[in-house]
């Protein structure tokens, strides 16, 4: 949708000084979860929000915060609106994926909101469906995929990588070229140390330093980081 404010056909060009004109992109956030609720502050004037969707039936009798809870035959009502979906937890990160790709809906559809309080280097690359909440930096050459929520205040150094459907908490440091590999959730106050490897589906558990690479589907936490 386009905001008033667009030259007039019949004056454009005409010398006169006109606003620019604004696009803003109606959303939708699924489901209706704490990141869901926290993506809230971080939509600036970029977004028009229609409401959350949700598969509970009781959530959708609600109005978080005056924003109304759809069911899923939302996405077929506003076919052009933009999706922001931000599943998993600690419990169930794994099946992230799947939960996402349940969605059905086409990849230009997703939608990619970053707190205007985050800072990203213009070096950087950042997929689609993807959070970035205020505080986030994320610095030269470092990558964000796909389907990737980083929770506030975390810092991505240079050349590092976050893999698609991953979950990054917040306080995180993840030092220069870190690999964290596809499908993994990073705990709040974790430090990652330069260089290492975090293989795909690994879960490091709150405040962590990490200073060894860790397998595929690895379970680790503590100071320095070890199996649990």
């Amino acid at each position: 949708m386009t905001v008033a404010g667009a030259p007039d056909a019949d004056t454009a060009g005409a010398g006169a000084s006109h606003p620019a004109t604004v696009v803003v992109d109606e959303l939708l956030i699924f489901p209706c979860n704490g990141n869901g609720i926290e993506a809230l502050d971080c939509l600036g004037t970029a977004f028009r929000l229609l409401g959350f969707i949700d598969d509970t039936p009781e959530k959708q009798q609600t109005r978080p915060f005056g924003h109304p809870v759809h069911t899923r035959s939302a996405l077929q009502r506003w076919p052009q609106a933009r999706v922001l979906a931000l599943p998993g937890s600690p419990d169930s990160y794994r099946q992230r994926r799947s939960v996402i790709e349940g969605l059905g809906i086409d990849a230009s559809r997703w939608a990619r909101v970053v707190h205007p309080a985050a800072r990203i280097s213009p070096l950087a690359s950042i997929g689609r469906n993807v959070l970035l909440m205020a505080g986030v930096v994320v610095t030269s050459n470092a990558v964000i995929g796909d389907h990737v929520c980083v929770l506030p205040n975390t810092v991505v150094h240079h050349d590092a990588r976050i893999g698609d459907w991953s979950l990054v908490g917040s306080n995180v440091t993840v030092a220069g070229h870190v690999r964290i590999g596809d499908n993994c959730y990073i705990g709040s106050g974790t430090s990652i140390k330069n260089g290492l490897h975090i293989g795909d589906g690994t879960l490091v558990g709150l405040g962590s330093t990490v200073i060894r690479n860790a397998p595929a589907g690895s379970r680790i936490a503590g100071n320095p980081a070890r199996p649990v």
